[in-house]
């Protein structure tokens, strides 16, 4: 059988001294750094190289090894798409997570869910503007503190812990305890707690609500 395969060559760091680099989609073609043009891989020779930097960028023969590595730094630092969107995925993660966060605060503190809209999210504003001296808006509007979403927010992670905690009961021991309180019309409540160990710690939680009837 005939071996007439082509030789493919690789890219050397040592072709950055003729303003070259590996291509971005291509780590075996070579690059030249000021316009972006990619080379074929019968280019891959240091004379070939050396030879293109002469033909077409004159100007740039006698630069050094340093002008090169300047040039380098500077296009990998350049923001790709790529990129961009992983950013703004990040940004628009981030701020999912604190409308979450700030809903369950909410939630602890037994304030009108519209405290979100009304005060938090005005604050948080004033703190960014005054003291970080940061424009305030871009992040926002990527927190959402509606009314209705605050509510659905706590919604969804009660919901999240009623189902963990009772798939979690049926695989552990636990205690029970019953304890009752008052309503503001005076009508009273059965609260009732577990208590149980977790990764060697132990937790209570309440499992129910129910009004109680005499």
């Amino acid at each position: 059988m005939s071996e007439s395969k082509k030789k493919c060559r690789q890219c050397s760091v040592d072709y950055l001294k003729f303003g070259f680099i590996p291509s971005l989609p291509d780590k075996q073609l070579p690059m030249w750094l000021l316009c972006n043009k990619v080379l074929g891989n019968d280019a891959m020779k240091p004379s070939k190289l050396q030879d293109h930097l002469r033909r077409c960028h004159p100007d740039k023969t006698e630069k050094d090894l340093k002008y090169f590595q300047t040039l380098k730094d500077k296009l990998q630092k350049r923001p790709t798409l790529d990129r961009m969107f992983a950013s703004t995925s990040q940004r628009n993660d981030d701020g999912l997570r604190a409308s979450y966060n700030i809903s369950l605060l909410i939630a602890k503190s037994r304030k009108r869910h519209t405290i979100g809209e009304k005060l938090i999210l005005p604050a948080v504003e004033e703190v960014l503007k005054t003291v970080l001296h940061k424009p305030a808006s871009d992040i926002i509007k990527r927190i959402s503190l509606s009314n209705n979403t605050v509510e659905r927010r706590i919604d969804e992670m009660s919901s999240d812990i009623e189902s963990f905690l009772c798939n979690y009961l049926q695989t552990t021991h636990f205690s029970i305890q019953l304890d009752e309180s008052t309503l503001p019309d005076n009508a009273a409540l059965l609260l009732v707690y577990v208590r149980f160990i977790m990764n060697q710690e132990i937790y209570e939680e309440l499992l129910f609500a129910r009004n109680f009837i005499l």
